[in-house]
């Protein structure tokens, strides 16, 4: 074998050697089918060989603690990857002839026969051997045709086609097996990293993953054309705002005492400045600009310290944009009204147009709803929001994205009220005048002839 493979590799060194350039298309595309069907034969040859230096004990007579853990410093691969090999190795060895015939045959590759081996060894504890050699058959076909992911979707229904007596009480065992396997290897892990972020990690089941998709999804769409976040961003930023919508239901159970929430402690001449940090309960710090943006539409709750920071007197808390006013917000507004975004009002905050640490009053005039995603362009990229004459909100871009900052508006919450007026009149033969004005303002009365 060791001069079959000698030459082998002679001849595999030679076509390295020559420009594939100059192939023309139909020997570019035969080579390619060649080399993976060789692919597939080496790997063939090569489980052969460890299920033989397995059964041998050569790993363990070496001083390895398994065959898995000699791959591994061997062949340099990881532990898992060698596993794989070692098991592949062995399922082949006691498995169908069909499989090994398939692989050296280039018929399937590794995966795709790692994926029969396993579906097929089900079928044979299910429904007997005769069941198990007819599934070979028809997964040797499908591999032709399908991935090892789409092979494994089909193999969990083959008892359908081999076994159709057995295969919905199979199916029934199969699914409550499933379902065991993920509720004990149900987790979620929050690591924390050293600048106060959190990596998640875990493996949730089939009705919570149910769940943190159907509440994810309507969130992850893109909330206009301005937005440049990458789907993972958008992920992170509707995982925040489902948060924020549970806190605000006062629904959740009372963490030490008090209603969940967030708590960011600040100095009132930082907030006004725009110079100093915020601290969260945790411990850790938050930008000036975040602290002036989470205070738009927060609790505001005053305390006066001493010197050495103890408490002289605690004030009571007031939320700046509540009640009345946000119901009055909502009904102008309809939703953010960033433009080209149509989140609903639900997931919006309220930003005042004027920091209440600047002097801007808690009034309909001074606020607007915004998405999270916005109310963050407003307070970190340079946009500038005002009402315009008519009473409704308008977007002055920053000079990087526009040298002249012509105001912009939001189409999507407008449009209702543009229904609502009614259609002009004209006379026979005269183009029809139309005249905007504000909603609710009455037009100018016409002077006398």
């Amino acid at each position: 074998m060791i001069d079959e493979l000698a030459r082998a590799d002679a001849a595999l060194r030679s076509c390295l050697g020559r420009p594939a350039w100059a192939m023309p298309e139909p020997d570019l595309v035969d080579a390619l089918d060649a080399v993976h069907t060789l692919g597939q034969r080496v790997a063939a040859v090569q489980l052969a060989l460890v299920r033989e230096l397995d059964g041998r004990g050569v790993a363990v007579a070496q001083g390895a603690s398994s065959t898995a853990v000699w791959l591994r410093d061997r062949l340099r691969l990881t532990v898992p990857a060698a596993r794989r090999l070692v098991d592949l190795a062995a399922a082949l060895h006691e498995g169908s002839p069909a499989v090994r015939d398939a692989l050296a045959d280039g018929r399937v590759d590794a995966a795709q026969a790692q994926v029969i081996t396993e579906t097929t060894a089900v079928v044979r504890a299910e429904a007997g051997p005769a069941a198990g050699e007819k599934s070979v058959g028809l997964l040797v076909e499908w591999a032709g045709q399908f991935d090892p992911f789409a092979l494994r979707k089909l193999g969990a229904r083959i008892l359908d086609h081999v076994a159709p007596e057995v295969a919905e009480a199979a199916t029934g065992r199969a699914l409550e097996a499933e379902a065991a396997r993920a509720a004990r290897n149900r987790h979620l892990t929050l690591a924390e990293l050293r600048d106060g972020r959190l990596r998640l990690t875990g493996s949730l089941d089939a009705e919570a993953a149910a769940l943190l998709r159907a509440a994810l999804d309507p969130l992850t769409a893109p909330s206009g054309l301005d937005d440049t976040r990458s789907p993972g961003q958008r992920r992170h930023d509707a995982l925040g705002d489902i948060c924020r919508l549970a806190l605000r239901t006062a629904e959740l159970p009372e963490h030490g005492g008090d209603s969940a929430q967030m708590v960011v402690t600040t100095s009132y001449d930082a907030v006004v400045g725009q110079l100093g940090a915020g601290t969260l309960d945790t411990g850790l710090s938050l930008t000036p600009e975040t602290v002036r943006r989470l205070a738009c539409d927060a609790a505001i709750l005053p305390a006066v310290l001493g010197g050495a920071g103890q408490v002289l007197d605690v004030g009571r808390q007031r939320r700046l944009i509540a009640g009345p006013l946000r119901r009055a917000l909502v009904l102008r507004d309809r939703g953010c009204v960033f433009p080209g975004c149509d989140r609903p009002p639900r997931w919006c905050e309220g930003h005042q147009i004027r920091h209440w640490s600047d002097g801007g009053g808690t009034t309909l005039d001074n606020s607007v709803l915004l998405c999270r995603h916005h109310h963050r362009q407003i307070h970190h990229h340079g946009w500038q929001v005002r009402l315009a004459a008519d009473g409704h909100p308008e977007f002055v871009p920053p000079a990087w994205l526009d040298l002249q900052r012509r105001p912009r508006r939001s189409r999507h919450h407008q449009r209702t009220y543009l229904r609502q007026q009614p259609a002009p009149t004209s006379l026979a033969g005269t183009a029809p005048r139309t005249t905007a004005r504000p909603p609710g303002r009455p037009s100018a009365r016409p002077r006398p002839p």
